[in-house]
């Protein structure tokens, strides 16, 4: 049971460095390309970092996170994703639009 758990984790951290890169990856070609739309984007990407890591921290210590370690960095992982993978759809469609 154990192994099945470091497994996934492994898994799904490498998922979470590939999908962050490519999330990367289309806000530098948005912020290369300048004017309001890179503005917005920066500001978005600020903003983004300082909730998500004040949300995640409300709740370690709150205890949502779950009981236990294993359990918390499973759902500390999870949180991080679910906002990667939002960015990554954001920065999709408005590739395809512009």
């Amino acid at each position: 049971m154990r192994t099945n758990y470091w497994l996934g984790m492994t898994r799904d951290m490498a998922l979470l460095g590939l999908e962050s890169a490519e999330v990367m990856w289309r806000r530098v070609v948005k912020l290369g390309r300048g004017g309001e739309p890179a503005w917005a984007e920066f500001q978005l990407m600020v903003a983004e970092k300082v909730e998500a890591t004040l949300e995640l921290q409300h709740r370690l210590l709150t205890g949502r996170l779950g009981p236990g370690k294993t359990v918390a960095a499973r759902a500390a992982l999870n949180h991080v994703r679910r906002k990667v993978r939002a960015n990554r759809t954001r920065l999709r469609a408005g590739q395809r639009r512009g």
